[in-house]
């Protein structure tokens, strides 16, 4: 489960801050400040301020999948046997044990969930579609399509200020 965030103000300083660290989260306080046009200490407080109330839940690196052999990307639409709250429940926290799944998404429509699963070849993805979720008695059926193309991969979120 998400923590929750507590809600706060975001002001157009706030938002550049964050569109510069989603570019770079690299970035000595000090760059970002000066992209951002404003001095260190503030910066450094509203960075602190952004991460206390869970605007900013991690910072990360970003690794290139296919440098460490993770050349195959599929997205599973998922459909549950029976979609009740307690599957649903007990589905995502299944999901949070595969370290396959990179994203999982609860949908509307005929199926239950969107799964993004990168593994290193189409056999490993064959055996985590065999082993783990059609062998799973919460799933009734699993549609895979293949990612043939990656055009865009980005984390940011398309933020803008005013």
């Amino acid at each position: 489960m998400k923590p929750s965030i507590e809600r706060i103000a975001l002001d157009a300083g706030d938002l550049r801050i964050l569109r510069i660290l989603q570019r770079d989260a690299s970035l000595s306080v000090a760059d970002v400040a000066r992209e951002a046009g404003m001095s260190a200490t503030p910066c450094w407080r509203r960075i602190k301020r952004m991460k206390e109330a869970g605007v900013i839940r991690r910072v990360a690196a970003l690794v290139d999948r296919e440098a460490v052999g993770l050349g195959f990307v599929s997205y599973a639409f998922v459909k549950l046997a029976l979609p009740s709250r307690d599957n649903m429940e007990r589905f995502d926290r299944l999901i949070e044990r595969w370290p396959e799944v990179v994203t999982c998404e609860r949908v509307t429509g005929a199926v239950d969930y969107l799964l993004k699963v990168v593994t290193d070849d189409i056999k490993t993805y064959d055996d985590f579609l065999r082993l783990k979720l059609l062998d799973n008695e919460l799933v009734s059926d699993v549609q895979s399509r293949i990612v043939v193309s990656t055009v865009k991969d980005t984390a940011a979120l398309p933020i803008h200020t005013t």
